[in-house]
C-alpha cells in the first residue's frame, strides 16, 4: 500500500492565490494517487497564519467541497517559520511523508513527483533546490547568493539555493520535533537532523498573484536571524577586531612617544576625531551584536509556545 503524503502550505493573506493553488494541487495529488505513488488518504493542508483577509474562509470552503483539502488556523500571526512548523507538527500525526511549499506557486509542483521517488529510494529529507536564478534581478541574485555563502562561512550547515520547499519523512519530522528553540530557522535546523537526504532541482517561477511577503527589510532581518541562530562567529569576530584595535593602539602610542621625544608634533585634531568616531562606532556595533545574542537567550528561557492552534479541519478516513 502506498504511503500517505501531506503537502503543508503556510498562508498569510493569500486570498488571490488560493483558488489557483488549490486547483493545481488537486490535479497533482489526484495524478499521484492514480499512479499509486501516494495513498488516497493524502491531503493538502493549508495553514492560516492569522490572515486578516478571506484566506481562512476560502480554506474552509475548499475543505467543505473536497476532503482532499484540510486546514490549520493559528490564533494569531506567528510568522512564516512558525506557521510552517505548526503545519508540519500537525501533519505528522497522519502522514508518512510531508512536503512543505509556499502558496504563491513559485515552487514547481511538478518537482513533487521526483521528491516522492527519492523518498521511496530511502531519503528521509529531500531538498528542493533552484537550478538557476535566471528570473531574478541582479540585486536579488547577488544578495541571495551572498547570503548562502555568508551562512556557510559562519558555520551554518544549509543547502545552497534551498528555501523551504522540501520533503520530510515521518521519522525526520519526529527528529525535528526534538528541536525546541523559539528562534526558528528551519533551513539550518533540518540538515542538523542527520538522516539520509537527497536533492531535486527545479525552476522557480514568478509569483502567480499578490505581493511578496518578504520585502528587502524582512529578508535582511531573516538573514540576520539565521546567522545569529546558528553561529557564534560574529562574537568571535568582535574579539578579533577588539584585539586588532588594541594592537594598533599600542603601535600608535609608541609612535606618538617617539615623535614627541624627537621633537616632532603629534598628528592633529582630524586624525584624533576620526579615530574616536571609528572606535565608538565599532563599540556600538559590537554591543548591538552581543545584545542580539542576549535577546535570543532571553526569548529561549521563557519557553513560550511558538504557535497556538485555534482549530484544525481534516477529514481522516
Amino acid at each position: 500500500m502506498s504511503d500517505i503524503l501531506y503537502v503543508v502550505i503556510p498562508c498569510y493573506k493569500e486570498e488571490e492565490v488560493l483558488p489557483e493553488t488549490s486547483k493545481r494541487m488537486k490535479v497533482k495529488m489526484e495524478s499521484l494517487i492514480s499512479q499509486g505513488k501516494i495513498s488516497e488518504k493524502s491531503r493538502v493542508m493549508f495553514v492560516n497564519d492569522g490572515s486578516t483577509d478571506r484566506t481562512w474562509e476560502i480554506i474552509q470552503k475548499l475543505h467543505s467541497e473536497d476532503k482532499l483539502f484540510s486546514g490549520v488556523d493559528l490564533s494569531r500571526n506567528r510568522g512564516h517559520q512558525n506557521a510552517l512548523l505548526a503545519g508540519l507538527m500537525t501533519a505528522k500525526n497522519w502522514a508518512d511523508m510531508v512536503i512543505s511549499m509556499d502558496a504563491d506557486l513559485q515552487d514547481d509542483i511538478n518537482a513533487i513527483d521526483a521528491m516522492v521517488d527519492k523518498y521511496y529510494e530511502g531519503c528521509d529529507v529531500v531538498y528542493g533546490v533552484r537550478s538557476s536564478r535566471a528570473t531574478d534581478t541582479f540585486f536579488k541574485k547577488f544578495t541571495a547568493e551572498a547570503f548562502y555563502k555568508l551562512m556557510k562561512l559562519m558555520g551554518a550547515n544549509i543547502v545552497f539555493n534551498h528555501a523551504d520547499y522540501r520533503l520530510m519523512s515521518k521519522r525526520a519530522l519526529e527528529g525535528l520535533a526534538q528541536f525546541g528553540e523559539v528562534n526558528l530557522f528551519l533551513r539550518g535546523i533540518v540538515p542538523e537532523i542527520g538522516y539520509p537526504s537527497g536533492i531535486v532541482e527545479y525552476e522557480r517561477a514568478e509569483r502567480f498573484a499578490g505581493e511578496s511577503k518578504y520585502p528587502l527589510k524582512k529578508m535582511l532581518s531573516f538573514a540576520f536571524d539565521g546567522i545569529t541562530s546558528f553561529s557564534i562567529k560574529p562574537i568571535r569576530l568582535i574579539i578579533d577586531l577588539g584585539s586588532l584595535i588594541c594592537i594598533l593602539s599600542v603601535i600608535f602610542l609608541v609612535y606618538s612617544i617617539v615623535v614627541k621625544i624627537s621633537g616632532g608634533s603629534v598628528a592633529g585634531w582630524s586624525s584624533l576625531m576620526a579615530s574616536i568616531w571609528l572606535i565608538g562606532g565599532i563599540q556600538l556595533l559590537s554591543i548591538g551584536v552581543i545584545g542580539e545574542y542576549i535577546g535570543k537567550m532571553y526569548k529561549e528561557t521563557k519557553h513560550r509556545p511558538r504557535f497556538i492552534i485555534k482549530s484544525v479541519i481534516n477529514e481522516v478516513e
